[in-house]
C-alpha cells in the first residue's frame, strides 16, 4: 500500500493520524487505497503524509459544508469545532516537523562548514611543509653542486701536480 510521495512530506504513523484527525482507521485506509492520501510502509508500520491527509480532510469538510448548505441543514457546532481542531493539530505537526528539518539542515551546514575550514587549514599546513621541503631540497642540490665543483678543482690540481713532477729522460 505505498503511494507516490510529495516533496518533503511529513510522516505520521497511521494510529497517530487517526488519533489527530478523528477519522476512522477504516476510512483512512480507503482514502489511501483510492490515492487521496499518500502513504508509505517502513518497518511494517504504515505512515501517512500529513499534508495529503490534511488536504483530503479539508476537501471532505468543504464538500460536507457545501452539501449541508445546499440542503438547508444547519451544521453541528461540535462537528465544525472538531474539524477545525483536527486541521490545526495537523498543521502544528507539519510546522513542527518543518522546524526540525530546518534545524537539522542548519546543524549539518555548520558541521560541513567546520569540516571545510579544517580541511583548508590542513591544506595550508601541507602547502607550507611542501614549500619548506622544496627550499631544503634546493639548498641540498646547491650544496651537492658546490661539492662537485670543489672536488673537480681539487682533482684537477692533483692531476696537474702529478703530471708536472714527471721528468722526461
Amino acid at each position: 500500500m505505498e503511494n507516490k510521495t510529495s516533496t518533503n512530506p511529513t510522516w505520521l504513523s497511521l494510529k497517530e493520524f487517526v488519533k489527530l484527525s478523528g477519522i476512522e482507521e477504516k476510512k483512512v485506509l480507503e482514502l489511501i487505497d483510492e490515492g487521496s492520501i499518500i502513504s508509505k510502509t517502513h518497518n511494517d508500520t504504515l505512515f501517512v503524509d500529513v499534508s495529503s491527509g490534511a488536504q483530503t480532510i479539508v476537501k471532505s469538510v468543504e464538500n460536507n459544508l457545501v452539501s449541508a448548505d445546499m440542503s438547508g441543514n444547519s451544521l453541528d457546532p461540535i462537528f465544525v469545532e472538531k474539524t477545525i481542531n483536527t486541521i490545526l493539530g495537523l498543521h502544528d505537526k507539519v510546522i513542527s516537523a518543518k522546524d526540525e528539518t530546518i534545524g537539522a539542515f542548519k546543524n549539518e551546514n555548520i558541521f560541513l562548514k567546520d569540516a571545510l575550514i579544517s580541511m583548508q587549514e590542513v591544506y595550508d599546513d601541507d602547502k607550507k611543509t611542501i614549500d619548506t621541503m622544496r627550499n631544503e631540497l634546493q639548498k641540498a642540490r646547491e650544496e651537492i653542486e658546490f661539492m662537485k665543483r670543489k672536488y673537480r678543482l681539487m682533482w684537477g690540481k692533483v692531476s696537474g701536480l702529478g703530471g708536472g713532477n714527471r721528468r722526461e729522460d
